[in-house]
């Protein structure tokens, strides 16, 4: 699971004091990592929540709903960079506490927030914090495994994404019940607070000896790019309309960013990336990888909850049951996904792995109001296989073509393509969702007034409001909202399939077959004899 070339010479042995208590070490790691998902995915159940009115929610329209997520993300992935570097120089250890402390202040504010611009800044300020955690969760692992270890030891931290992924639905679920929507967030504090505890008691400190100075611009550039674009494909969106003026303003001005940014990069002489790294086939192909599946998957997560509660009239907590299938088959299937790569090689079972992925999301062109709930099992236990078999050997793809003393500038380039991907999904897989929405719903709005006619075509949840307030009369309304909504879910689950199956071809191409034995491989880093069999 190594890249086979240009791979770092051997490096020093992890400290026999560490070593031993390498396996609890990585259970803190988890639960730190577990914080920044359990987040993700309780809000992914909660949105139909948030977007009821007042005092039920905070009547958020679907693109407040987008950038509630997406604020989020578009801080974490454009701080990973500098948060991966401050970690290499200043201690993986100090940034990974600091990170948790701050989100667990953003935690309690977006508990409390009154609008939905009070959630999307504090949302954002989260972010900031989740910036410094996951890069310096995965750091820490390369720091106490040594490498014959660090592809189980990696699966195992992948799997607790599903972990996250599971207990964050059901959670969600439970507290909308019982409370109101913000202790969804108000959940992570105790979390938080037993987190810093077992850090401060369990996790050592470690940094690159001859650390790089930080590259302010370049995290600046990526920052303003990122925004930019995705603002434009939100508003487009919004709009049904990408052509208007103020859509490709922003998409062409956050392009033009982004290019700045990776020549700036190129130039610098302490760059927040190395883009030399991507000169290696196997790891641009790793990080592609990433970012695609990411992509596909996040905007179906994001239109599923509206499918799952909006059409089909569920609970949030019997929609974060039905997630289980996929979170079970990422715990079971990620930590062992090592094995499988042994034995037919990266790229064999990370494009088989694409491929389920692909195949689970063009399902959801097939689901309709009917659709049985086994079959929805069935087809989310096939996403979640599929991707315990992409994101571990890719993971260890990035990881081991950095040296140890990298490792945080080799988390945040993994981190930040998974994010950038998963924010790129949701706005352009919203927006598609939206567009189509929103042109299948206009002609059954006609008879309603101007004003009530363009807030009830923005989402289906708009559409289910405006019909409530009309009482018997707006039952056709409703159905017409259903069948709009399915017909724009069809298309965006077709578009997401074919990101996915891009992805596949990616991995297929360029990711490293299996090794024959006797074949030279990467260095691998001295293990003790007392180790031996560990």
């Amino acid at each position: 699971m190594s890249i086979p070339s240009g791979a770092p010479a051997a490096l020093p042995q992890v400290p026999e004091a560490v070593h031993r208590r390498r396996w609890a070490i990585l259970a803190v790691l988890m639960f730190s990592l577990l914080i920044v998902v359990l987040d993700n995915s309780i809000l992914n159940v909660a949105v139909k929540t948030i977007a009821s009115p007042a005092p039920t929610g905070l009547g958020a329209t679907q693109s407040e709903l987008e950038w509630a997520i997406n604020s989020y993300t578009l801080v974490f992935a454009g701080l990973l960079f500098t948060a991966g570097l401050l970690g290499d120089r200043i201690g993986r250890k100090k940034v990974l506490l600091a990170g948790i402390v701050l989100f667990g202040i953003g935690s309690a504010f977006a508990a409390m927030s009154g609008s939905p611009a009070e959630l999307i800044t504090w949302r954002a300020v989260m972010g900031f914090g989740a910036a410094f955690v996951m890069p310096a969760t995965l750091a820490v692992l390369m720091n106490v495994f040594e490498r014959d270890e660090q592809p189980k030891a990696i699966g195992i931290w992948a799997g607790s994404v599903g972990l996250g992924i599971a207990i964050g639905p059901i959670t969600g679920g439970l507290l909308l019940e019982h409370f109101w929507w913000g202790s969804i967030f108000l959940v992570n504090v105790p979390v938080v607070v037993v987190a810093l505890i077992a850090m401060v008691v369990l996790v050592p400190d470690s940094r690159d000896p001859k650390p790089g100075r930080l590259d302010p611009i370049g995290v600046v550039l990526s920052i303003i790019g990122l925004v930019l674009l995705v603002y434009g494909i939100i508003r487009g969106g919004e709009l049904a309309d990408f052509t208007d003026v103020s859509v490709l303003l922003p998409v062409i001005g956050g392009l033009a960013v982004l290019v700045v940014f990776v020549l700036h990069e190129k130039r610098s002489s302490s760059p927040a990336i190395d883009i030399t790294y991507f000169r290696k086939p196997a790891f641009a192909a790793a990080v592609a990888a990433i970012a695609l599946v990411f992509f596909a998957l996040m905007g179906v997560t994001f239109f599923s909850a509206f499918y799952m509660q909006s059409v089909r009239g569920w609970s949030a907590l019997q929609s974060g049951l039905l997630i289980l299938p996929l979170a079970i088959a990422q715990m079971v299937f990620a930590p062992r996904a090592r094995l499988v790569v042994d034995r037919f090689g990266a790229r064999a079972v990370c494009t088989v792995g694409m491929l389920m992925v692909a195949v689970g999301l063009a399902a959801f062109a097939l689901f309709d109001a009917d659709t049985p709930v086994w079959v929805m099992c069935v087809v989310f236990f096939v996403q979640g296989t599929g991707m315990a078999h992409v994101m571990p050997p890719v993971t260890v793809a990035v990881m081991q073509a950095l040296p140890r003393e990298k490792a945080g500038s080799g988390s945040a380039v993994n981190n930040t393509f998974r994010q950038v991907g998963g924010a790129l999904g949701i706005a352009v897989l919203g927006s598609v969702l939206s567009a189509v929405y929103r042109s299948d719903i206009e002609g059954d709005l006609g008879a309603l007034p101007a004003a009530a006619r363009d807030a009830a075509g923005e989402s289906i949840e708009a559409t289910l409001g405006v019909a409530e307030k009309m009482g018997p009369a707006g039952t056709p309304l409703v159905a017409a909202a259903h069948d709009a909504f399915l017909s724009a879910m069809h298309v965006t689950a077709i578009g997401s399939a074919l990101v996915a199956l891009i992805g596949a071809v990616v991995v297929a191409l360029f990711l490293p077959g299996r090794q024959v034995t006797g074949q030279p491989s990467a260095p691998q880093e001295q293990t003790s004899p007392a180790r031996a069999g560990r």
